[in-house]
């Protein structure tokens, strides 16, 4: 990635006043502007399965589509269709337009681990309306990029009593036990782009804010929408992450997220009300400067949470890498992108399975991680590192 445009030189005034008088920061939230209305997706193409209509929660997805004037196509079978356009580019834009309504198929109710993150993977949807230039689903999922929502919310909630103490990522290991069995629900979408059409994140938060067990909930965004989770009985069992990074990534390879203040503001509301909170800096890309780019974000972290008063806050910091299969479906959604791919400047690592990925080289590796092991000590050292990789 080309990175020319400078950092603005010195740091920010201490806010003040209208009348010019410094502002004490604990009262920021008092004299702050109004929030931004929060970004959300409108999907041109609605579209539901019969089998997604024998379910309550489906019904309840389809009634919050059409009070926000959109239109609901009943399809004729299970199956999905009209998504394939004449032309690769095109079929990308049908299917990122497109939202589905759809039964969960049944390997995703048998839950998976989720390493390093989570004991198990729980799926309330898959799919993203972003267009993130590096996206990860590249490789993860198949056919066309369309927006799936899980109907069957309420079996899927139910069936998660039966993985509880059963997990080995935090409910065995003594460094995140205090955890408990914890279920990530953001590994294949981002919710905060689609809970104003489905209200699925929401009623998990409320199912695991009653349900009175050492287990919690988690989910990462790029999104700003919290509104509808402000005050709900959490009970301090989901924790929410803001997806965030460097300017350089967030302005010119995350197209149709909320910016990274934004981001932030969310975060800072939903740490006000209790919930426990986390950064999730990923993919950390090694672009020019890259110590002074991810310093400011660091501060941008700090200013945004680091006074709220019992703040619980953790980051999770992932590299960047990518497989010969994601590189070459990104370079087909964007054959311009800016993300650097090259295989001969990385190295190359076998996965589970024997799939190959492409990483930073050991020094590169060794120099971030070094890098953002102490400069978050220093910057936000109420902040846990949960894990890097």
């Amino acid at each position: 990635m080309d990175v020319t445009r400078p950092l603005a030189p010195g740091a920010p005034a201490a806010p003040h006043s209208a009348s010019g008088e410094a502002v004490d920061t604990h009262d920021l939230d008092a004299v702050a502007p109004p929030p931004r209305p929060a970004r959300r997706w409108t999907p041109k193409r609605v579209v539901a399965t019969p089998a997604a209509y024998d379910h309550a929660h489906g019904r309840r997805i389809m009634a919050l589509v059409e009070a926000h004037g959109l239109e609901v196509e009943r399809l004729r079978g299970n199956r999905l269709t009209g998504l394939r356009g004449e032309s690769d580019r095109e079929t990308y834009a049908r299917a990122k337009a497109t939202m589905a309504i759809v039964v969960s198929p049944p390997s995703r109710r048998k839950l998976q681990p989720i390493a390093p993150s989570a004991d198990w993977r729980v799926d309330l949807a898959e799919g993203c309306p972003a267009h993130c230039q590096y996206c990860y689903l590249a490789g993860s999922l198949t056919g066309p990029p369309v927006t799936r929502i899980y109907a069957d919310l309420d079996d899927i909630l139910a069936g998660l009593a039966d993985y509880a103490g059963r997990g080995t990522i935090t409910s065995r290991r003594a460094d995140r036990r205090d955890e408990g069995t914890t279920f990530e629900a953001s590994c294949y979408t981002d919710p905060l782009a689609l809970e104003h059409l489905t209200g699925s994140w929401r009623r998990a938060v409320e199912h695991f804010g009653a349900w009175d067990a050492p287990v919690q909930l988690r989910w990462t965004t790029k999104f700003d929408d919290v509104d509808g989770f402000v005050g709900l009985a959490h009970h301090g069992r989901t924790r929410v992450r803001s997806s965030v990074n460097c300017r350089p990534v967030t302005t010119r390879v995350e197209g149709g997220t909320s910016r990274l203040e934004d981001r932030l503001a969310g975060l800072r509301r939903l740490a006000r009300d209790g919930y426990p909170v986390g950064v999730t800096i990923a993919p950390i890309i090694a672009v020019p400067d890259w110590q002074a780019h991810y310093g400011e974000l660091l501060d941008a972290v700090a200013a945004a949470v680091g006074d709220v008063p019992g703040l619980d806050l953790t980051a999770e910091l992932i590299t960047h890498r990518f497989t010969p299969g994601s590189k070459e479906v990104l370079l087909g959604w964007y054959p311009r992108t800016r993300v650097e791919m090259d295989e001969q400047a990385r190295s190359r690592k076998h996965g589970r399975f024997g799939a190959v990925k492409y990483v930073y080289p050991a020094e590169t590796m060794a120099q971030l991680r070094s890098w953002f092991q102490h400069e978050l000590a220093d910057r936000l050292p109420s902040c846990r590192i949960l894990y890097w990789t």
